[in-house]
């Protein structure tokens, strides 16, 4: 039987590598600065999950009324889940913020 190549398997993950390559850049080029800035993405990332959870659970009880309890149990944990969500990256964002800041202090 014969064996396949290992370079087959890399092909389907070139167009992540590809995209995934220029915020590195981006935080090799800049520094601290690019640190920084990749941070405040994050955060506003996060804070767009939460928009988007509390958007679309406000669309159901409107759109749809109030529903049963397990059903309007049910969309509560979908929006606690994707706030807890949003909350984590703004965590992570406003951790990478702080490091760039501290880096910037003592490589300044």
């Amino acid at each position: 039987m014969r064996r396949q190549s290992e370079t087959l398997l890399l092909v389907p993950l070139l167009p992540i590598f590809l995209l995934g390559m220029f915020p590195m850049f981006l935080i090799a080029l800049l520094g601290f600065f690019g640190l920084a800035l990749f941070g405040v993405l994050v955060i506003s990332v996060g804070l767009a999950s939460s928009n988007e959870a509390h958007d679309n659970f406000n669309h159901d009880v409107i759109v749809h009324g109030y529903a049963r309890g397990s059903e309007r149990a049910a969309r509560a944990s979908d929006m606690h889940l994707a706030t807890r969500l949003g909350l984590r990256l703004e965590a992570v964002g406003a951790a990478m913020v702080v490091t760039a800041a501290i880096g910037l202090c003592y490589a300044g």
